[in-house]
C-alpha cells in the first residue's frame, strides 16, 4: 500500500482543482453553463474547482462538456 502525506495529496487537490478551472475557462464556459451542462448547481462546480467534490466520473463528464481528454485534466 502506498500512503501520501496530507500535505501532499492536499498539493495534488489543488494542481487538479486548478486544471479544472483552466480548462473551463478555456472552453468559454462560466461555472453556471457547465453547472447547466452537467445537471448540477453551480455551487457544485465551484466545490469541483475547489478540490472538495472530485472523483473520476465526475472529471471523466467534465472532460466531455470541456472538449478535453481525461488526461488533460489529471
Amino acid at each position: 500500500i502506498i500512503r501520501m502525506s496530507k500535505d501532499m495529496l492536499s498539493t495534488e487537490h489543488k494542481r487538479l482543482a486548478s486544471k479544472l478551472r483552466d480548462a473551463r475557462r478555456k472552453s468559454g464556459l462560466t461555472q453556471d453553463q457547465a453547472a447547466a451542462a452537467l445537471g448540477k448547481s453551480q455551487s457544485f462546480v465551484s466545490k469541483c474547482e475547489s478540490g472538495r467534490r472530485l472523483d473520476v466520473l465526475v472529471l471523466k463528464e467534465f472532460a466531455r462538456i470541456y472538449g478535453r481528454r481525461l488526461e488533460d485534466l489529471i
